[in-house]
């Protein structure tokens, strides 16, 4: 269990396209710089693995020059992560439902991140555990922008930070569970973009949160 208050985790929309980053990127920079940021899942539309990339190399400096990570997600993504990772300069890839994490831990070079979440079961979880996971996330809105029950997210993010040394993310659809996320003893506390894309000062809102959460 997280000794200390946990860090932030700032989750962009599904589906990010070349056409969002003009306003994508200042919104992270802002947000970034708005509180104590940890890491940044850019959660990219399906396209070509050039095309990933490209835009990769657009968002990993201005989330890199203000000390976070950035770690890459695209969902029902056929190529090669991995690969649009590393050549884009991410620092990892985040993967829900995996078929084999034991394979993409290998092939992630570096020191590159590799997270997952999207379990349904608290099994299905350790699994991710055991094949070398960075970190487990719990919660964060479907695709379909439907938001998972607050406390099946705070039940099974105690569950694991009480017995677990791999971090978890509790991932926070409003403001108002951000403390209750926090209180579980995730390591991390995921901002969901309605937190913090049009309204930078929302970072700040859920540090002061955080800072109550003890």
């Amino acid at each position: 269990m997280a000794e200390s208050a946990p860090r932030l985790a700032l989750l962009t929309p599904h589906g990010v396209g070349a056409g969002d980053l003009d306003s994508l990127i200042p919104a992270l920079a802002a947000a970034c710089a708005a509180g104590d940021v940890a890491a940044v899942i850019l959660r990219l539309a399906p396209a070509d693995e050039r095309a990933l990339t490209a835009l990769v190399k657009r968002v990993a400096p201005v989330v890199q020059e203000r000390e976070a990570a950035l770690v890459v997600a695209a969902r029902d993504f056929p190529g090669d992560l991995a690969s649009v990772a590393t050549r884009g300069g991410a620092d990892g890839v985040h993967v829900d439902r995996p078929g084999d994490l034991a394979d993409l831990r290998g092939r992630l070079r570096d020191g590159r991140i590799l997270g997952t979440g999207g379990f349904e079961t608290r099994h299905a979880a350790m699994d991710a555990g055991e094949a070398g996971a960075d970190y487990l996330m719990f919660g964060g809105l479907y695709p379909d922008g439907e938001a998972p029950d607050p406390e099946s997210v705070r039940a099974r993010a105690a569950w694991w930070a009480e017995i677990f040394e791999t971090p978890c993310i509790a991932v926070a659809c409003t403001l108002d569970e951000v403390a209750g996320h926090a209180a579980t003893g995730a390591e991390f506390v995921g901002l969901e973009s309605a937190l913090w894309l049009a309204d930078p000062a929302g970072v700040a809102r859920a540090q002061e949160a955080l800072g109550g959460a003890a």
